[in-house]
């Protein structure tokens, strides 16, 4: 008989080499998926992950990674946090869509002025409506004890309403020939994310993914607080004995994810998006939980979780123009990462036993 048995004290070794082992069993199964979809699974693999790199083309694609990954990264250092501290903010998705809205509303409302205050301010709108969002499952969970998993959640679909109305109504374009979206916020020169350094992808939604894992390193390694968010995931009975009030820990931990998760929704519809539109939202929000959990809710390993899962957006989007592999395969193939990485992420605390049956 095979049964698991908790270990004395989690695996180090298995805690390391978790992330290892679920990206190679993710091409391995990765493989037989693009295989079964008739591709092969040998160049559908290279094509994602070393086209982008070192293909013909790979001086375009380059830049890219950082584009595609700064909100990613940026969304997955706020999550950490919370989950580090027990507090599962599943709704990243809403805070992203509502900062897009609320910062892009507020460049829109002064178009066509010309001022370099008005980007600033769509940054503080944009962190301030994904804070809001934020605080809905926050209070909730505060005031009357709610799942925090649930209504984050559900508030997603709340904010894709949202988006769609936007779209359609108070955020329309007037030029735009009645199609759904606002206007291009590219050609708006103040409300503009455009690149600090042309041709590099280095706009400042990456500065400020950089600055919010440099936060998140001091936060954890050298404050009070981190201290605080670390005890109480690990031992929720003895943070308390210590003094950590819990409310006051969701709402941060809650507020910070939803600043973050907005920010990013505001340097992508002001940047690379361009425009709000009822598509705008990609699941950059829901993307983020693989990368935080990749980068085991550590700060350093979420830059490069966020590196690689920007890898498989680019490689996914070549596999797909140059190997007619579906969207859904390479989404199916993404998730696969975040599949392995728990189920082998139960061997840091368990192990396999074998026994024999006992004979009555």
């Amino acid at each position: 008989m095979i049964r698991l048995e908790q270990r004395p004290e989690p695996s180090r070794v298995f805690a390391y080499l978790t992330p290892l082992m679920a990206v190679l069993a993710t091409f391995l199964f990765g493989g037989v998926l693009f295989a079964v979809l008739g591709k092969d699974p040998v160049q559908s693999i290279v094509t994602i992950f070393w086209e982008p790199l070192f293909g013909e083309f790979a001086f375009f694609y380059r830049p890219q990674l950082l584009i595609k990954g700064a909100p990613l990264v940026l969304i997955a250092i706020g999550l950490s946090l919370g989950f580090k501290a027990g507090i599962w903010n599943i709704g990243a998705e809403g805070q992203y869509i509502i900062g897009a809205l609320v910062g892009a509303g507020v460049g829109l409302a002064f178009y066509p002025a010309a001022s370099v205050l008005i980007f600033p301010l769509m940054v503080v709108a944009g962190a301030f409506g994904g804070w809001v969002w934020a605080m809905i499952p926050g209070v909730l969970k505060v005031r009357f004890g709610t799942n925090e998993i649930l209504v984050s959640l559900m508030l997603v679909y709340v904010a894709e309403q949202f988006l769609a109305s936007m779209s359609l109504g108070l955020l329309k374009n007037p030029e735009g020939f009645g199609f759904p979206g606002s206007r291009n916020l590219q050609q708006y020169a103040s409300a503009h994310n455009a690149e600090i350094i042309a041709g590099s992808g280095m706009h400042w939604g990456v500065v400020a993914a950089l600055i919010a894992v440099i936060f998140a390193y001091v936060l954890l390694s050298r404050h009070r607080l981190g201290f605080a968010v670390r005890v109480t995931g690990e031992a929720p009975r003895a943070a308390r004995f210590a003094g950590v009030n819990p409310n006051r820990l969701v709402l941060f931990c809650l507020g910070i994810s939803g600043m973050l998760a907005g920010l990013a929704g505001l340097f992508e519809v002001a940047g690379p998006a361009g425009q709000v539109s009822i598509d705008f939202n990609v699941g950059y929000g829901f993307t983020a939980i693989i990368v935080a959990f990749l980068g085991r809710l550590h700060p350093i390993g979420i830059v490069l979780a966020g590196l690689l899962m920007a890898l498989t957006y680019i490689g996914g989007d070549i596999a797909q123009s140059q190997l007619g592999l579906p969207a859904a395969a390479i989404q199916v193939f993404q998730g696969m990462l975040l599949f392995f990485l728990l189920a082998l992420d139960l061997f840091t605390n368990y192990r396999l036993r074998l026994r024999r049956a006992e004979v009555a």
